[in-house]
């Protein structure tokens, strides 16, 4: 392969890892790529996946069979020629990222994960970044095909840094698998799902989703956007439509999900109808249930795990809500989302309806399921290493808090670009480069010594590294969510009775 030299980086490019899911391979398992003869190419990002719209991404792309290279890799390398200078054999620590988009959409090529300031960090890292498909064709769970495309994915590209990344300079005895949100919400399923075994060694899940699906509320769900073309939820129906017709009856059910609240329960209430399914053969269990019971090889994964204060304050903000939150819309939320509505009230004293309707939707999308995850890792005997971020970024007057992906520039290094001008603001301003300081230099010391900088997390003292200015370690800060949220077991969601 012939990549590009960047600013002293080797950088390679639209590496594929699999077939092209197409054809006779659609909703299939990934297969390996082909090889090829002579010198390929490596300057330029494969297409994305098809994309949903309903988030603001792009939209589906053409989706024909000669523009669907897919499933590609890319490598930032600081060290591109093998072996290591380090005193590793093997070379440099690897980060492998996978991307977030409530499972409806992302690429790997987006410009907020360029990979450049991240592998240049410290000693180096060589970083990895990969598409994975999402929507109805990485997720529906259909008759006649695997589920869990989109995680199977992952797992090939997974495999393909193990047979290759010492080629690239990177050590495949040192893989990180990280990412945020529905990416970290996949880290999650990876340490559940007995095919990932061995490839990985440590882990970092930024704002872990708790939204797990049974087979039975998938295969609703499944049959709902089928039937916005006219067809069963079945691989050889669906297999006849474009993918761009495919994303459109995602994005379609998306709109109507609050109508099937009475079958569907939470999940109506999100973004997105797609998430893991918990089929018990890809992901036999949710990754608490894995992780509790002490899974023989997930247990001997190292893992940092975090979320941000404000969460859902972003979801508010782009719903142009900030501020208009009713008392009623916040009772609703309670209804809905709070163990016990009546103490979630009393616990948040003085707290209006906006904040109720931002809490307990942040608590039960992203900050419990996170705080589970630890726990349950360092219960059974793992090492786990807990974080919230905290920062308030001043953009658009500080309303955004420290709302979901904030992070993601901040791990990246990547201002001025994606949603880091709308997150930071434009430009970012220096404590934002000071923080992003700091976190890209724990995460890469955690890649490469399995030591972030901070204390273990521990069932009984729950230390938490506080990111802000003046980063801190205290006990877990949101004491009155953690009581509220400890007996609370994020189950996969079920089919519901209702008509």
């Amino acid at each position: 392969m012939r990549g590009r030299t960047r600013d002293g980086l080797a950088v390679f490019r639209g590496i594929p890892f699999a077939k092209p899911p197409v054809g006779g391979l659609r909703f299939a398992a990934p297969r390996p790529a082909d090889g090829w003869d002579g010198v390929r190419e490596a300057a330029a990002f494969g297409p994305p996946p098809p994309q949903s719209a309903a988030l603001g991404g792009p939209g589906p792309v053409s989706g024909a069979d000669g523009d669907a290279d897919w499933l590609t890799v890319n490598v930032w390398s600081p060290q591109p020629s093998g072996g290591g200078t380090d005193g590793c054999a093997g070379g440099l620590p690897v980060m492998v990222w996978i991307y977030g988009g409530a499972y409806m959409s992302g690429e790997a090529g987006d410009a907020a994960y360029d990979g450049a300031v991240l592998a240049r960090h410290g000693e180096g890292v060589v970083v990895v970044t990969f598409n994975h498909r999402v929507g109805m064709e990485g997720f529906a769970h259909i008759e006649g095909a695997p589920a869990n495309r989109g995680l199977l994915d992952q797992i090939a590209a997974l495999e393909w840094v193990r047979d290759n990344i010492y080629a690239f300079g990177g050590d495949p005895e040192r893989v990180t698998v990280f990412g945020e949100s529905a990416g970290a919400g996949s880290v999650a399923s990876l340490l559940a799902m007995p095919r990932a075994a061995g490839l990985f060694r440590r882990a970092i899940a930024q704002s872990v989703p708790g939204t797990f699906f049974s087979a039975e509320l998938a295969a609703d769900i499944a049959t709902a956007a089928a039937a916005e073309l006219g067809l069963r939820p079945t691989a050889a129906d669906l297999s006849r439509v474009e993918p761009a017709r495919l994303v459109g009856a995602g994005d379609a059910t998306a709109a109507k999900m609050l109508r099937y609240e009475r079958r569907w329960g939470p999940i109506a209430h999100t973004l997105s109808p797609f998430s893991p399914v918990v089929d018990g053969d890809v992901l036999p269990l949710t990754p608490w249930q894995a992780l509790a019971g002490g899974s023989s090889w997930a247990r001997d994964v190292e893992l940092i795990t975090g979320h941000n204060r404000d969460e859902y304050r972003l979801f508010t903000a782009l719903a142009g809500q900030l501020g208009r939150i009713t008392g009623e819309q916040a009772d609703s939320a309670l209804r809905v989302f709070a163990p016990d509505p009546e103490a979630f009230r009393a616990a948040h004293p003085s707290a209006g309806p906006g904040e109720l309707h931002d809490r307990v939707r942040s608590d039960w999308l992203f900050a419990a399921p996170t705080l589970h995850l630890a726990h349950a890792h360092a219960s059974a005997g793992g090492r786990a290493h807990l974080y919230e971020l905290t920062w308030s970024s001043p953009a658009m007057g500080g309303v955004l808090g420290a709302c979901h992906g904030l992070d993601i520039p901040l791990t990246f290094g990547t201002f001025g670009v994606g949603l880091s001008p709308l997150l930071l603001g434009d430009p970012a301003p220096p404590e934002a480069a000071a923080l992003s300081e700091r976190i890209r230099t724990a995460w890469t010391s955690f890649a490469a010594h399995g030591d972030p900088g901070w204390p273990g997390y521990d069932p009984a003292q729950r230390l938490t590294r506080v990111w802000d200015t003046d980063p801190v370690v205290v006990p877990y800060p949101e004491e009155a969510s953690r009581v509220l949220w400890q007996d609370h077991v994020f189950a996969a969601l079920p089919l519901l009775a209702g008509p």
